[in-house]
């Protein structure tokens, strides 16, 4: 399936969570199957001759995602949980998210120093929760080869935050607005 029949996939619901937002809701298409694999197919094919060694996935989606295209590009999956989530021993990463703020968490033993490392998730928008990962990463010494996404948000500027700090951005489709 290509990007443009992927979209149509994507569900929008207006006023979530709050009003004026358009909630781009990928569940609809992940839970298809063609759909979804070539998702990961998709996400994964830039980076397949690229060297990673990790696929970090932020909660929740991220972890579909990420687990996903980690199969793929036969190496391992590091979570990014929601603060309290983890039961080792965790460095934190506080960020800004179009809704409020929240807090990140990795284990300190999740990425070695010099790591070629692919950042996941479902959607940027502000770009502070991949902003929060990537800072995660960078503390244990990993190097972040790129950070892939379903879908953009580019009025929100999320992947120009990031990519103005290093970390190509890499994402199937676009919508307009928030």
């Amino acid at each position: 399936m290509q990007n443009e029949e992927l979209k149509q996939l994507v569900r929008t619901i207006p006023d979530y969570p709050k009003p004026g937002i358009m909630f781009r809701d990928v569940t609809s298409l992940i839970s298809h199957g063609r759909g979804f694999r070539a998702v990961i197919a998709n996400m994964a094919e830039p980076y397949l001759e690229k060297g990673i060694e990790a696929v970090v996935g932020i909660e929740a989606r991220g972890f579909i995602l990420g687990g996903a295209i980690a199969d793929k590009l036969g190496v391992g999956f590091v979570p990014v949980r929601k603060k309290g989530k983890l039961p080792h021993d965790t460095i934190s990463e506080t960020y800004v998210l179009e809704y409020g703020t929240d807090e990140l968490e990795i284990h300190k033993d999740a990425i070695n120093h010099g790591e070629r490392v692919l950042i996941i998730d479902d959607l940027i928008a502000t770009g502070g929760t991949a902003e929060a990962a990537a800072k995660l990463v960078r503390a244990l010494g990993g190097h972040i080869v790129g950070a892939a996404f379903i879908v953009d948000l580019p009025a929100l500027g999320g992947c120009k935050k990031i990519e103005a700090d290093n970390i190509p951005c890499h994402c199937l489709m676009e919508f307009e607005g928030d």
